[in-house]
């Protein structure tokens, strides 16, 4: 059988697509996911928790051999280590392990886009399918949808942690306000982060608030987990199908009118270059037969840069509820910096930092660049399917990242050591997401009785608490050195920049005579026909959010843009609003 879609990816867009597209009777779809399948009736309890701390550190859901390099050394001949990269190999993509938030950005983000070449992505065409995708329990009005498949909400005044609760209002004094929405106007301040979890609490995936047991059961869907496709399969430039790997060994060709690369930021480049599209010279230089020289594939790799700042928690406003999400407030602010938008910085005001006896006793500051400069690339290493791509993100290659991370980290400092924070912290150090962090943070029975030993240390250890903690647990540096020693604040940040999981870019939109454009505004792969992509690689410039609503926005807008081809109706009609709505210029 020839399909009429095949869907390669079955992650936070993949799923959007099956579930869209299968609603017409008429088409043929097929869904293809490396990883395992997530359901409403096996769905892992790490993973349905609204706490996602232990669900991203199991290897059964990630690329286990990925890797990067983060950040960019001030010589070309400096070692570049790189790190493990979680990305989300399950059905569900990352919207099953990832952080759960659920903001959308500035609306000067996609007016960015449609000015990059993206036309018809900019705010006042993208609110709409915003809206469209949640029911918000919170809040109403034009910038709310009230009948989506995502429930949003933000944690109430019973479970929000005394520790988030006071650096909110210590941050308030110190001239960010708090804010009621963060998916309201867009403005500077503190804000209860905004999740997608079910009525009851626990996540949902797109694997659950899309593939629904009712379309499952679609007889035009067919979903096929387990099975990382391998190549594009090409007759002459036009896309014919898809090699995946058979059930039972050896290969298994699935046809298909018309493929679409849903395998994010990494695998999608990753798989268009195994298959003949992208940069000659680098392809030919692995022996892969060209199908199409497309330079920008691959190229424009965006992330948020992110470092962090800590403090131990006495014990009266630890976290007491284990499963409670963790990142219940966020604080958004101006750099001031010239070339930056408003609300360019982030920080995720964290009750705790970790899943574990230590992180639960480790408030958080975790800042991370909003609207990043640096641009980094992946690269195929060979033109075989299991061996990952090079990743490297160049993180502050571009200085004014650099400045910005500096200037987070001073920033959270000052605010954690303010004397309002009194008896709400203790000792504040540095902190990042290294792999030593990462290592110690994997379940298992030795991990567990160090961690115990090094909890009960850090709870009796009184006066020489803080000794310990430079000691033990901060990246070999203190706070106070940090905050007195520029050249030793720029080295912390450029050793320890991390990501924050939001790779984005690299086969981006744009125009086909744009010879670093990857895409049409549709997702169509200029230069051949039958072949699209669809996933946050498609992203011009990354957003100021994190990237899984923008996501499954782009799915939703990209599912409907298939089904009306041709025509000038559209699925969701776009509802009458103000140009001062468009803008983010009214109040509730």
């Amino acid at each position: 059988m020839t399909a009429d879609h095949l869907i390669l990816g079955g992650g936070s867009a993949g799923c959007v697509l099956a579930a869209r597209l299968s609603e017409d009777p008429g088409r043929q779809v097929v869904l293809v996911e490396a990883g395992r399948d997530i359901s409403a009736g096996d769905i892992p309890p790490d993973v349905q928790s609204r706490y996602p701390g232990r669900a991203y550190l199991d290897t059964r859901n990630i690329w286990a051999t990925l890797s990067a390099a983060m950040g960019h050394a001030r010589s070309n001949d400096a070692p570049r280590p790189t790190r493990r990269y979680e990305q989300a190999r399950l059905l569900g993509g990352g919207s099953a392990i990832n952080a759960l938030m659920a903001n959308r950005g500035a609306p000067s983000d996609y007016d960015e886009w449609a000015a990059l070449g993206a036309e018809g992505w900019s705010w006042a065409e993208c609110l709409p399918w915003f809206r469209a995708i949640e029911t918000d329990r919170d809040f109403g009005g034009p910038l709310h949808g009230d009948s989506g498949p995502l429930t949003i909400r933000r944690i109430d005044d019973a479970r929000l942690s005394p520790f988030v609760d006071r650096v909110m209002h210590t941050l308030a004094r110190r001239g960010h306000p708090i804010g009621q929405d963060q998916n309201g106007p867009w403005r500077d301040g503190t804000y209860r982060g905004a999740i997608a979890v079910s009525d009851a609490g626990t996540r949902l995936p797109t694997s659950l608030a899309y593939l629904t047991p009712e379309v499952r059961r679609r007889p035009n869907l067919r979903i096929l987990t387990g099975r990382a496709a391998r190549r594009v399969l090409f007759e002459g430039r036009r896309a014919v199908g898809a090699e995946i790997p058979a059930a039972g060994g050896g290969c298994e060709v699935l046809r298909a009118r018309e493929v679409i690369v849903a395998s994010g930021g990494i695998h999608t480049p990753a798989l268009l270059m195994r298959s003949g599209i992208g940069p000659a010279a680098d392809l030919r230089a692995l022996g892969i037969d060209m199908v199409a020289e497309r330079r920008g594939v691959g190229r424009n790799l965006m992330e948020h840069p992110s470092i962090a700042v800590a403090t131990y928690l006495p014990r009266a406003v630890r976290e007491r509820n284990p499963a409670e999400h963790h990142e219940q407030a966020i604080w958004r602010y101006s750099s001031g910096l010239a070339d930056a938008p408003a609300g360019d910085m982030h920080a995720a005001i964290l009750s705790r930092a970790g899943w574990h006896s230590v992180g639960r006793r480790v408030g958080c500051l975790f800042f991370w660049v909003n609207k990043s400069f640096s641009r980094g690339h992946v690269t195929l290493r060979s033109a075989d399917p299991s061996i990952e791509p090079e990743v490297d993100f160049r993180m502050l290659s571009d200085d004014r990242d650099l400045v910005r991370l500096k200037q987070a980290f001073r920033r959270g400092a000052e605010a954690l050591a303010d004397p309002y924070m009194d008896g709400y912290r203790e000792h504040v150090f540095p902190a990042s997401y290294s792999p030593r962090v990462a290592r110690v943070a994997v379940p298992g029975a030795a991990n567990a009785i160090q961690r115990g030993a090094l909890s009960s240390l850090l709870d009796l250890a009184g006066p020489w608490r803080g000794a310990l903690i430079d000691g033990v647990m901060a990246p070999g540096v203190t706070a106070a050195t940090l905050m007195a020693d520029d050249r030793a604040l720029d080295d912390f940040v450029r050793q320890h920049v991390g990501g924050t999981w939001h790779a984005s870019g690299t086969c981006r939109m744009g125009p086909a005579d744009d010879p670093l454009a990857v895409t049409s505004p549709a997702g169509a792969v200029h230069g051949v026909d039958g072949l699209r992509v669809c996933d946050a690689s498609l992203m011009p410039s990354i957003p100021c959010a994190n990237t899984n609503i923008p996501t499954i926005m782009i799915a939703e807008r990209i599912a409907d843009m298939i089904r009306h081809e041709g025509t000038t109706d559209r699925a969701l009609p776009e509802p009458t609003v103000r140009g001062s709505i468009l803008t983010g210029d009214i109040t509730h």
